[in-house]
């Protein structure tokens, strides 16, 4: 009984290692069937054997710099366990593949271009060199990269064939090696430094490392070899998922409003600050109204109630409330004319005089 029962095992184990031979691993992104891996080649507008899920833009957008926080703890995780290289070559490619950007280089590679640009002020190159100032192309926007999740799972299966197939498919099974990445991709508009998107991407790699651990190095070398880098190739595959993911977001990029204007204190102040003084209901008169023939605008001064404070502002809009008492608010210091409501006519003639 226990001759057959290994000669089962033994059977078994080897229609599993003819099956897993030919399907080393299987990669999924957003979708489970989507191969997102950066492969191919970019030149200026042109892609060459570019992954086929790869988001595309008809034009470009503007010109991007790639900023890798090497201060991250994901970083150091990165290139000194995981002993991976950077990620801006990965998203370089990506970013110029996909026709939605124009990568401008602001890496280790500057150096370079500022020693080409020293050596012409020593007078050592050619003339007609060109390398004068005003040539360099700014960055319109930054993309920083970071990888917020990543880990392998060796355990599941082994307990499941193992239970199944005795010790040896145990040890098998326990080749399997899953390996998950979470990563992030934000971008930032360099005049302002106001973020216009960000873009998760995420990715799972299953590498079935099997042979080695039961035929011994020599069957096995391939697997084994290739069970040395899953996380790099899932990171890859997740870095391709933000990318797609940042490239529909700008694609259909719509401005974020404030009342106000960016930056002049927003709407959301607390009590006794500016911010919150202004997006209280105030009362006043105003006072004056007059059309500037310069300017064509109509030119008014609004006074508190309390005659504390005065507001003075312009419009194309003949407002009908002369010396009249108006509810008002305020959009950073002016007066938004569009809050503007009539309280009680002749204000000033009856109780200004």
């Amino acid at each position: 009984m226990k001759r057959n029962t290994l000669a089962f095992s033994i059977f078994v184990l080897c229609i599993l290692s003819l099956f897993l031979t030919g399907c080393m691993s299987s990669m999924s992104t957003g979708s489970r069937d989507a191969k997102t891996v950066a492969t191919g080649s970019a030149g200026g507008s042109n892609a060459q054997d570019a992954n086929a899920g790869l988001e595309r833009c008809d034009a470009s957008l503007g010109t991007m710099a790639i900023f890798e926080d090497r201060s991250e703890s994901w970083y150091r995780h990165l290139t000194s366990d995981l002993r991976l290289p950077s990620t801006i070559p990965v998203i370089r490619l990506l970013a110029q593949q996909s026709n939605c950007f124009v990568v401008v280089e602001r890496g280790r590679a500057m150096k370079q271009m500022m020693e080409e640009r020293e050596l012409m002020e020593s007078g050592e190159m050619r003339s007609g060199s060109n390398f004068g100032k005003g040539q360099m192309v700014a960055a319109d926007y930054t993309v920083t990269p970071s990888i917020t999740f990543s880990a392998k799972d060796t355990g599941g299966a082994g307990g499941v064939v193992g239970g199944l197939f005795g010790s040896v498919a145990g040890t098998l099974a326990g080749g399997f090696k899953s390996s998950d990445a979470s990563t992030v991709l934000t971008m930032i508009e360099n005049r302002s430094g106001v973020q216009l998107a960000a873009a998760e991407g995420s990715a799972r790699n299953t590498d079935y490392s099997l042979l080695g651990g039961v035929f011994g190095s020599g069957a096995g070398g391939a697997a084994g070899a290739y069970g040395k880098t899953p996380e790099g190739k899932v990171i890859v595959a997740a870095f391709t998922d933000s990318m797609n993911n940042l490239i529909k977001a700008v694609k259909s990029y719509k401005a974020q409003t404030v009342k106000g204007g960016l930056g002049t204190g927003g709407q959301l102040g607390v009590q006794g600050s500016q911010t919150a003084a202004s997006n209280a209901a105030l009362e006043g008169v105003m006072t004056e109204r007059k059309f500037n023939q310069t300017t064509s605008l109509y030119e008014y001064v609004v006074v508190v109630k309390d005659k504390s404070r005065s507001f003075y502002f312009s419009s194309p809009r003949k407002i009908p409330y002369k010396n009249d008492l108006i509810q008002f608010s305020l959009a950073g210091d002016k007066v938004d004319e569009n809050s503007i409501k009539l309280i009680e006519r002749k204000y000033l003639q009856k109780y200004w005089q």
